[in-house]
């Protein structure tokens, strides 16, 4: 039982170790983003439907070093551990993956505790629930932020739905960096989104701006296009 190669030059592997609905649907879009993966579950259901969209699929009921390195997860250049509700099991299998050397490995975790823990090994600590709630808990609060992502305690980057206050503007005009210490990283119009932005570009009211700044700065721009 191992991965079939990629005969194609060498292209990155991600290996998905886990698929619940997180690991699923992570597994499902990256697959359809035209990347080669590998998973794993111990379902056979959940391996037979993952095995519509990739050839790498194998249900390994022990996470044991011998099983990963046997279908090849240390092949893998970035591993995703989505096993946050079983907390021993997402521990120990995270050691492992690490321990073979994958270069990159990101862990699923439900709590703070055991984020720390995962810290500690050394893997990079997601927490899908908690992001979504913030996410949604943005949207709620502040209906012109369509989307959000945290980089930091203080670093978001957020697209932003525009009002008829800078309706006829340009982006000169709107002066982002200057007014708020905002940069724009992509606009979208008439459902088309682009990161090539001229000084020169008008906006309008259906109009969105993706930014990247100070959180504190983007509510300050959200707030000021509702005045």
């Amino acid at each position: 039982m191992a991965r079939k190669k990629n005969t194609k030059n060498k292209e990155t592997l991600y290996g998905i170790i886990g698929l619940g609905r997180f690991g699923f649907a992570l597994a499902q879009s990256l697959a359809e983003s035209g990347k080669e993966i590998l998973v794993i579950d111990r379902e056979q259901d959940k391996i037979n439907a993952a095995a519509a969209f990739t050839d790498n699929a194998f249900c390994i009921d022990n996470l044991t070093r011998e099983n990963l390195e046997t279908v090849g997860i240390a092949d893998c250049d970035i591993v995703v551990v989505a096993i946050g509700e079983q907390i021993d099991t997402s521990i120990l299998t995270t050691l492992t993956v690490l321990r073979l050397g994958v270069g990159r490995v990101i862990a699923k975790a439900r709590s703070e505790e055991q984020g720390e823990v995962l810290t500690t090994l050394g893997a990079e600590v997601v927490y899908p629930e908690k992001d979504m709630a913030i996410r949604l808990a943005h949207r709620l609060t502040s209906p012109h932020i369509l989307e959000y992502i945290s980089l930091s305690p203080e670093i978001d980057i957020m697209e932003i739905a525009l009002t008829d206050k800078v309706a006829g503007k340009t982006v000169q005009e709107l002066d982002m960096r200057k007014r708020f210490g905002l940069n724009i990283i992509a606009v979208k119009q008439n459902g088309r989104l682009t990161t090539e932005i001229l000084p020169t570009t008008v906006l309008s009211a259906a109009d969105s701006l993706t930014v990247i700044g100070k959180t504190e700065a983007i509510h300050r721009f959200e707030k000021d296009l509702q005045s």
